[in-house]
């Protein structure tokens, strides 16, 4: 703090209060229940703010929850406990999972996304606790590759995820290399991994009977690996990260899914991402607005509202790299369409959406 640090962020910060030290002969049986969201949490959180970050008010926290509930974040996150002041929760990362098991190859259980989402949203919303937003991290795959397009809709898809979070109630992340559209790597060995979690892995797959090409489909999309290659400058050797032997190797497409691509093509995802920077500016809306999940049962667009002061905005995503038509409860005559990621700016109450669409509107 002494040195002029306005940011903090805590790893799983909820386990640090411990229940007792027992055999756990639960159903699940990890012994997750004796070290996560402890007894004394609260207790020792409030102590670490105001002993430190709280005796500033423009420093901002954000704590990384393991297994933790919504309940448990309404105070984590509160506006008034003196805690923290937003939190980092994994529940919609789970949703290409099988249960917990995360070494499966399952789709993307998209209902169950919105779902998630929709319910962190809202209730953290009435509780008057806040959300940090986010899709990537360093232990997530890249989103592009995980929920959009890695190849003929890259740009689409990358536009349309991006929309789909930093227009929600909360603060957005971004991960580097997020904001260009950074892929997975797709390595064909398992030479070219590094994480110790996917090395263990890849045997124990094949102990379970798993040919090798299966178990390397399945780190193809769930390893950690995915979020830490190096970054991509440019076209130059190992994208421009450096000049040495990087830890891990760049992904293949690095000369052409760059920082300074991005810089020369003015549609580019970086481009996108200032405009969405800029609009949570503009907007006090999108800021501080209120959310109203809109078309629920709709099994391929993610949509909703927000509300401040007499502001409305509507965002409407099409999560797939098909045409769809929706029909919204109210036509859009009287609003603007002020970000897309196609020329479109539709106003009827029928709207025929492109592959990964996203539309953006405010009322006029």
């Amino acid at each position: 703090m002494e040195k002029g640090v306005k940011g903090f962020r805590f790893d799983v910060i909820n386990l640090i209060s411990k229940a007792g030290f027992e055999d756990d002969f639960s159903v699940d049986g990890d012994g997750r229940s004796f070290y996560t969201d402890g007894p004394r949490i609260y207790e020792f959180l409030q102590e670490l703010a105001r002993d430190s970050f709280a005796k500033d008010k423009d420093i901002i926290t954000v704590g990384e929850m393991s297994s933790t509930t919504m309940e448990n974040c309404y105070k984590y996150a509160g506006e008034k406990t003196g805690e923290l002041s937003m939190v980092f929760t994994f529940h919609h990362l789970k949703v290409d999972f099988m249960g917990n098991e995360k070494r499966v190859l399952v789709p993307t259980d998209f209902m169950k996304l919105k779902q998630l989402i929709f319910d962190w949203q809202i209730n953290m919303e009435k509780n008057n606790a806040w959300n940090a937003v986010f899709w990537c991290n360093h232990d997530q795959p890249r989103v592009i590759s995980r929920f959009g397009s890695d190849d003929k809709y890259h740009k689409e898809s990358g536009k349309m995820l991006a929309t789909l979070i930093h227009c929600l109630r909360g603060t957005p992340y971004i991960y580097q290399g997020e904001e260009i559209g950074m892929t997975n790597p797709h390595f064909k060995s398992i030479e070219q991994y590094r994480n110790v979690e996917s090395l263990n892995h890849y045997q124990i797959l094949q102990d379970k009977g798993m040919t090798k090409e299966q178990a390397l489909m399945i780190l193809d999309v769930h390893t950690r690996d995915n979020s830490r290659t190096p970054m991509q400058w440019d076209d130059s050797i190992n994208a421009g990260f450096t000049t040495g032997t990087p830890w891990i190797q760049t992904a293949d497409n690095y000369t052409e899914i760059n920082v300074k691509n991005s810089l020369e093509d003015k549609d580019s995802i970086l481009y996108y991402y200032q405009k969405l920077i800029q609009l949570r500016k503009n907007y006090d809306v999108i800021a501080y607005g209120d959310i109203k999940p809109l078309l629920c049962e709709d099994k391929r667009v993610f949509a909703y509202g927000r509300n401040y002061k007499g502001q409305k905005l509507i965002v409407i995503c099409n999560f797939y790299p098909t045409t769809y038509e929706i029909e919204l409860p109210y036509d859009l005559l009287n609003y603007k369409c002020i970000l897309n990621n196609y020329k479109n700016e539709a106003k009827a109450k029928k709207i025929a959406l492109k592959p990964y669409e996203t539309l953006v509107y405010c009322n006029l």
